[in-house]
């Protein structure tokens, strides 16, 4: 166990500590603890009760001089006032005077320009586990040098006071800039920590010349660097997971003027329908240290990928040390490839489609996907919606910030961008079926190779996007979505009804350009 000075100083704790256990430590105290149980494969197995995903309703950022004129202030970053805050923290540090506590000091961010140092301090010894596997772990060095600029204090038990405190509900994830402390309450979903700090790092990194991206990242053995953008369940981790690349993040990067860096130590993947056929990495991936959460297991303690009566948000949480082929320190250059993926429930857009920079413009700004789910707590089957840069619920900052930052950079390294369907096709989510995945890494990999880029390309007329002819590996009926559908008439109804929901999420854009406005579907 390292046990070098740390940096506990916003109150003074009388209860028992653990500072910077090993995982094989924490694996015990969480077994002895009874809050997850070892699994068949080695892993442990934790659930999360009621929260089996995110509570975005219960997310606030606290509104003082510091931010409020820097803050896109509304359903996503809800106001709170710094005194209700100050209320919550004083009860919070009054709670946490004689409880035992697991505490995790590392990073954010692997480039040591841009990175940030956290300090995670939990109540239960898997959450901890799961913070020293998703954060970047420090070296001995590193760590006997560790000063904290961001503190997260994950506290299920401790509940707020809705009428008291003006919240949602019992349970709150709140972030104070000023204080630099994320306070999570009442929530056993371990993904919160990962999302705070991918907030905070979004408010950061902006004034540093960095555009935070929601997207994972790989690299070929000639430099050449992969974005792969797209919320919870479009295949962003199982898309960069490729035998053939270095994956540098399943999630979170940043994209600063040297080229691309992982926020993360470690990577988050989806378990359900798990395979190792299909997924051998992240299948092999799953083995002592990793955390499972929510999986169910059978009587020999197997994990049952394809149960999803829990959830269908069951995960895995790894050191990025567990895919092979990984980039560590997870560090690249400049993207030379971005794919856009959409998981889109109506099963009308083309498994994959070329954008010029306008195009591309209109797709960041609409980040249209499907919530699948169990990603978020009332979700449970894929519903439309817009998320505007692949990743809404963590920007708190105005989106045209992190839109024309990235606008810049694809016209100033000649970034080739595509579109990518994961969703559906011959029909909508419950008359179709979601699109083959073999199939779509033939063609991400067609794209990465610069072999699509060659082909002739067809105009799809209400989409206004670009559907090549043939792809090598794939048959040419599934690129042109409407030839899947058994009656073409219907295809056409699906497809205007989203193109106008299209058009009515861009009209918040007042401040684009007419020719990215003009670059979206045709109505």
């Amino acid at each position: 166990m390292m046990t070098p000075m740390t940096n506990i100083s916003l109150f003074n704790l009388k209860g028992k500590t653990h500072v910077n256990l090993t995982p094989a430590e924490l694996i015990e105290h969480a077994v002895g603890r009874e809050e997850a149980i070892l699994t068949a494969n080695g892993a442990v197995r934790a659930t999360t009760g009621h929260f089996t995903g995110r509570s975005p309703k219960d997310k606030f950022t606290v509104n003082d001089s510091s931010v409020s004129d820097q803050i896109d202030w509304g359903a996503v970053n809800q106001p709170m006032a710094p005194e209700k805050f100050e209320r919550i923290y004083k009860r919070l540090q009054q709670y946490l005077l004689e409880k035992e506590l697991y505490i995790f000091n590392g990073f954010a961010g692997a480039d040591p320009d841009h990175r940030l140092p956290i300090q995670v301090i939990t109540e239960y010894a898997w959450h901890n586990l799961f913070a020293h596997q998703l954060f970047i772990r420090p070296s001995e060095q590193e760590l006997q040098e560790h000063q904290t600029a961001f503190t997260v204090i994950n506290v299920p038990n401790f509940k707020v006071n809705p009428q008291e405190d003006d919240t949602n509900s019992e349970t709150l994830i709140a972030v104070s800039f000023t204080k630099k402390l994320v306070i999570i309450a009442g929530t056993h979903y371990a993904g919160e920590m990962k999302k705070s700090i991918f907030s905070v790092m979004n408010y950061l990194l902006p004034e540093q010349g960095v555009l935070p991206m929601h997207c994972s990242a790989n690299v070929g053995k000639n430099d050449d660097v992969a974005l792969f953008f797209g919320l919870s369940g479009t295949g962003k981790t199982t898309l960069s997971a490729d035998s053939e690349r270095a994956l540098i993040g399943d999630d979170e990067h940043g994209w600063s003027k040297k080229g691309v860096f992982n926020f993360e130590g470690g990577c988050y993947a989806k378990c359900i329908g798990l395979s190792e056929e299909k997924e051998p990495q992240i299948w092999q991936a799953i083995r002592f240290g990793t955390v499972l959460e929510n999986v169910i297991l059978d009587d020999t303690r197997t994990p049952d990928f394809h149960d999803g009566t829990r959830t269908e948000n069951t995960r895995a949480a790894y050191p990025i040390e567990y895919i092979p082929n990984s980039v560590i320190p997870g560090i690249a250059g400049t993207p030379n490839v971005i794919l856009f993926l959409t998981a889109d429930a109506f099963g009308v857009l083309p498994p994959i489609s070329k954008l010029n920079a306008d195009q591309a413009m209109y797709h960041f700004l609409s980040g249209y996907t499907s919530k699948l789910a169990g990603t978020e707590r009332g979700v449970t089957e894929p519903e439309a919606t817009f998320s505007t840069c692949f990743g809404a619920p963590f920007l708190p900052r105005p989106a045209h910030v992190y839109a024309e930052m990235l606008g810049e950079k694809i016209r100033e390294h000649q970034v080739q961008v595509y579109l990518v369907n994961t969703g559906w096709t011959g029909g909508p989510y419950g008359t179709g079926k979601r699109m083959n995945l073999r199939y779509t890494r033939r063609m991400v990999s067609a794209a990465i190779e610069g072999s699509l880029v060659k082909e002739s390309y067809i105009a799809d007329p209400i989409f206004n996007l670009q559907i090549p002819t043939q792809c090598e590996g794939v048959p040419s009926v599934l690129l042109n979505p409407r030839n899947t559908w058994k009656d073409p008439e219907a295809y056409d109804m699906k497809a205007k009804e989203l193109a106008g929901l299209f058009h009515q999420h861009f009209a918040k854009f007042t401040q684009a350009s007419d020719t990215i406005k003009n670059a979206g579907p045709k109505v």
